[in-house]
């Protein structure tokens, strides 16, 4: 019989899963080529704005695939609901039966997201932070600098948003979780102070120009998961010392690093997936002098490795 779970049991055994190394063995996996992760399958929408991502795929040898759909209508807020939505379903990798179907309501993406954002500063970011910048104010603001507190002790933050009003709600509530939240005014500002700088925004025309970014810099982007979304300016990639994706595939179709090889500012041979920075040291930060730049896309072997991981919490 196939086991329905909803958002308040999900929630609740979050705290006890090791999700970091979950989701990184799941990147070791992907780049060894151990895994079937089919082209994402995408619905884009107009009126209203909105995305729909079917990402899906499976682990050699292991017991199970996944399924899953997740998306982003990002003028629900003015209707009174959240931006993202999704679940995930769980089969038998050995009869194809569904076992699990996962209603998360977007949590599970939202946080395997925000966990491979700690993977990556883990590997790649400073050894000393000075400061924080986070480039908007949703959910994944908040999440990328929640998750990034068993990778560094820094708790200086500057944000910048759009809307002031949600700046300033962004602010109260991180300062009541330990962290000095301070509002930049525009980016340029946020990118002089911090040297580890994530962005989650959904724009369509870059935020970040490469006459922004000091020597130095970390930045991971998340925000920018289709062709079009850009956050960065892809002129800044030629600064880069070290240019890190998810996916090598992925990277080439959607995301920053697809604008950069666009313009042909880099090459595909620059670029190196995360699964392999987490096995070799030679390809994480070796100083604090180099740039480096992540872009994160979003890999199904992501939804895979924590849905499994709930679903075998749940029945232990």
């Amino acid at each position: 019989m196939t086991k329905v779970y909803k958002l308040k049991e999900i929630e609740e055994v979050l705290p006890e899963i090791n999700l970091l190394r979950e989701i990184e063995k799941g990147f070791i996996e992907y780049s060894l080529g151990n895994t079937v992760v089919p082209p994402v399958g995408e619905l884009l929408f107009k009126r209203p704005p909105g995305d729909v991502h079917i990402k899906y795929g499976y682990i050699k040898n292991d017991d199970y695939y996944v399924v899953k759909i997740a998306s982003g209508f990002y003028e629900n807020p003015k209707v009174n609901l959240p931006s993202n939505n999704g679940l995930m379903i769980l089969f038998s990798q050995r009869t194809g039966e569904p076992l699990a179907v996962m209603l998360d309501q977007g949590l599970l993406t939202d946080i395997r997201t925000a966990v491979a954002g700690a993977i990556v500063a883990k590997y790649l970011a400073p050894t000393k932070i000075k400061k924080i910048g986070i480039v908007g104010t949703g959910v994944q603001a908040r999440l990328q600098l929640l998750y990034l507190k068993d990778i560094t002790p820094c708790k200086e933050v500057i944000v910048w948003g759009r809307d002031n009003n949600h700046v300033g709600i962004y602010k109260t509530e991180l300062m009541t979780k330990g962290y000095h939240v301070e509002a930049a005014m525009n980016i340029e500002e946020l990118c002089q102070q911090c040297n580890l700088i994530i962005t989650t925004t959904p724009v369509l025309s870059p935020l970040i120009r490469s006459d922004h970014i000091f020597p130095g810099t970390h930045i991971t982007a998340v925000g920018s998961d289709t062709e079009d979304k850009q956050e960065i300016q892809a002129g800044l990639f030629a600064k880069a010392d070290l240019i890190v994706t998810d996916s090598i595939s992925q990277c080439n179709v959607r995301g920053e690093i697809h604008h950069a090889l666009k313009k042909k500012v880099i090459s595909l041979k620059q670029v190196k997936e995360l699964g392999e920075v987490i096995q070799d040291r030679r390809l994480q930060r070796t100083n604090d002098d180099q740039t480096s730049i992540a872009d994160l896309t979003g890999v199904a072997v992501q939804d895979i490795q924590i849905t499994k991981a709930v679903y075998q919490y749940l029945n232990q």
